[in-house]
């Protein structure tokens, strides 16, 4: 490697190459540069050292998968990449920047993370990749410091904390996203961030990120990209593709941590994210189908059927572009409970909303009608009841005024949660809607009660926890003849059973009879008088 002269150090860093400097070249470093302009990874394998938590300034000697991570960025305009925790997904992104800024003129890169702190500590990694290259393949560098690096080829590279407008006005050639799952207002950053790159032919993205939950941005991209819906190309690193990881490897992190952390951290799974109502491995088993007819607003799944009884379940909004208004119909005449339909609509206005409830409870069957009460509510209630006169409704009292519909008071929640929950882990209840199943991968607790991660939204599943709620009221054991509460009862009482030991035969020593089966998996013993 070619030594550093003093003099031509950046501000008194001998191994950084200051602006202005000419350099020789020898035939080889020709030869070695048009090699390193060409190939990323030859660069990186070649040239670059990291920090190693072993061995300390190392050369960056890459695995398989990052050779074909660098290819993949190279060869692709929109990149999303999904990796277990330490893969090294970091540290491979960034020198790919550092090789994108070296040999690209003019090009202006942008590295963004959940936190600025994170931003900066990776462009720190950048600078110790660039105090270790030769002179011969650094471009010269302008200004240094914590925050960006500015090239003599006109390139720079800046860092970030991820926000509305951390790039805003800037013409960003290739963007870097690191841990965009984990990014608060993700959707809100990433509609301001995308005409940044989209206006451009040449101009890349690169997201990186570990899993989060579902119904984040990241997921949704990743999603459309292993379903080609969208222009990103996925790449994706599991643990068995880092070396040294292996089933004995796995089976210490898991007797270290558990099964589920395991399978959050390493396994690439999309878990629903935080303390979720219902449990990662329930949320796992939904699987969402395509509606029968849909509209705008409207998804149904299942036709009416003669005979068969429905519920709907109400939650009204203000109908101002925030919250949904929304509705859940569920057929009670099978087993399990079946989502057949379902609305959602966020500029609905309540004064309209009870002439769509209506149009649809007539359909199936005169359904019984369930609105939740609080707030706006009130209005639909009205509405529904007097003004259609739809009579097929939960009326919390005979006997007392605006007592139509059901207020969603601590109580009523809690106990809805609990109902909702216990009918999906046992099987009760099938849901079939996407945008259902999305919000309760979001839906988590939040101090003695449950709500959805912002800036995600809850109407559906407060549908389902209303209908959880009404399972256990003596009105839903006259209109199905079923007893939630006794149903759930023995379904966990026989899992606790099932879950007991058998109590086995005590060896006393005496000689036994040969026993007699009965043909249902008793052994009956003739058993002597004392």
């Amino acid at each position: 490697m070619t030594k550093a002269i003093t003099d031509q150090g950046y501000l008194g860093n001998p191994q950084v190459k200051r602006d202005g400097i000419e350099s020789e070249f020898s035939k080889e470093q020709v030869i070695e540069y048009k090699k390193c302009m060409i190939d990323p990874a030859y660069f990186a394998r070649t040239y670059v050292k990291v920090i190693s938590l072993d061995k300390g300034l190392v050369p960056f000697d890459l695995w398989p998968y990052q050779e074909e991570m660098f290819n993949h960025f190279h060869e692709n305009r929109f990149n999303i990449v999904l990796a277990c925790r330490q893969s090294g997904k970091s540290i491979s992104s960034v020198v790919f920047l550092l090789w994108y800024a070296c040999f690209h003129p003019e090009k202006t890169i942008a590295i963004l993370a959940n936190k600025g702190a994170v931003a900066r500590e990776m462009l720190g990694r950048i600078t110790l990749a660039l105090e270790n290259l030769p002179f011969f393949l650094q471009p010269g560098c302008k200004a240094l410091n914590k925050g960006s690096i500015e090239f003599s080829n006109n390139s720079k590279i800046v860092a970030a904390a991820t926000s509305g407008s951390s790039i805003r006005g800037l013409s960003i050639n290739l963007l870097f996203l690191d841990e965009f799952a984990f990014i608060d207002n993700d959707a809100q950053f990433y509609t301001s961030t995308y005409p940044v790159i989209s206006s451009g032919k040449d101009t890349k993205i690169i997201i990186a990120s570990t899993a989060n939950g579902v119904g984040n941005v990241y997921h949704k991209i990743w999603e459309g990209a292993t379903t080609n819906t969208n222009e990103f190309k996925p790449f994706r690193v599991d643990w068995l593709d880092v070396p040294g990881r292996d089933d004995k490897w796995k089976e210490e992190t898991v007797a270290n941590t558990s099964e589920l952390q395991f399978d959050q951290e390493f396994g690439n799974n999309f878990h629903g994210r935080g303390n979720t109502l219902i449990e990662a491995n329930d949320l796992l088993a939904q699987k969402a189908i395509e509606p029968i007819r849909w509209s705008e607003n409207l998804f149904q799944y299942e036709e009416p059927k003669d005979g068969h009884h429905y519920v709907m379940t109400v939650d009204v909004s203000k109908g101002r572009g925030q919250d949904y208004s929304t509705f859940n119909i569920i057929d009670t005449s099978v087993n399990p409970f079946k989502q057949v339909c379902i609305f959602r609509d966020n500029n609905i206005s309540p004064l309209l909303f009870p002439d769509i409830i209506y149009k649809y409870a007539r359909t199936y069957n005169d359904a019984y009608t369930i609105v939740e009460s609080n707030d706006q509510g009130a209005i639909v209630c009205n509405g529904l009841y007097y003004d259609l006169e739809y009579e097929n409704m939960f009326v919390e009292s005979q006997i007392k005024a605006n007592a139509i519909g059901a207020t969603m008071t601590k109580r009523v929640k809690r106990i809805g949660c609990s109902t909702f929950k216990d009918l999906i882990s046992s099987k009760k209840l099938h849901i079939v809607d996407a945008e259902t199943i999305t919000e309760m991968c979001t839906f988590v607790a939040r101090g003695a009660s449950f709500e959805a991660v912002a800036p995600n939204h809850d109407d559906l599943v407060m549908n389902l926890v209303l209908f959880g709620w009404f399972t256990t009221t003596d009105i839903f054991q006259g209109l199905t003849n079923i007893d939630m509460k006794q149903l759930m009862y023995r379904e966990q009482l026989k899992a606790i059973q099932e879950d007991m030991l058998p109590f086995g035969i005590i060896e006393d020593g005496r000689n036994r009879k040969e026993g007699v089966g009965d043909g249902e998996g008793n052994v009956w013993f003739e058993v002597d008088h004392l």
